[in-house]
């Protein structure tokens, strides 16, 4: 097994699914499973952002598209980004969706016209 003591700072593992999960490495392996202590999902929406706490975290690897070590000595976010409970960033979340269906299909609706 590797030395892990390296890897002391947080972690910052971005996922197929577009999903941001924030934590400290504990273990991981040649096929890039992970596992998070004290893990969590960051929600960003527009300026909004809401860490939603997960505990400890079994990430498979074929679900993983970045792993980057996070500086603690910097800035985690912008001081523009405004920390929101996670019910309101599940609204903006679901206000962002919408909006982006009604583009879509706003979109669609016009496709006659041959813009591309």
């Amino acid at each position: 097994s590797r030395d892990l003591s390296i890897f002391i700072e947080k972690l910052l593992v971005l996922l197929r699914d577009g999903r941001k999960l924030l934590g400290l490495l504990r273990s991981f392996d040649q096929f890039a499973n992970v596992i998070l202590e004290g893990a969590c999902e960051r929600v960003i929406v527009g300026d909004l952002y809401c860490d939603i706490p997960l505990g400890l975290y079994v990430i498979r690897g074929e679900n993983v598209v970045l792993i980057g070590e996070l500086d603690l000595e910097k800035e985690e976010l912008p001081s523009r980004m405004n920390p929101v409970s996670e019910a309101e960033i599940k609204r903006a979340q679901k206000a962002e969706r919408e909006a982006t269906d009604l583009k879509g299909s706003m979109r669609k609706r016009m496709e006659f016209l041959d813009f591309d």
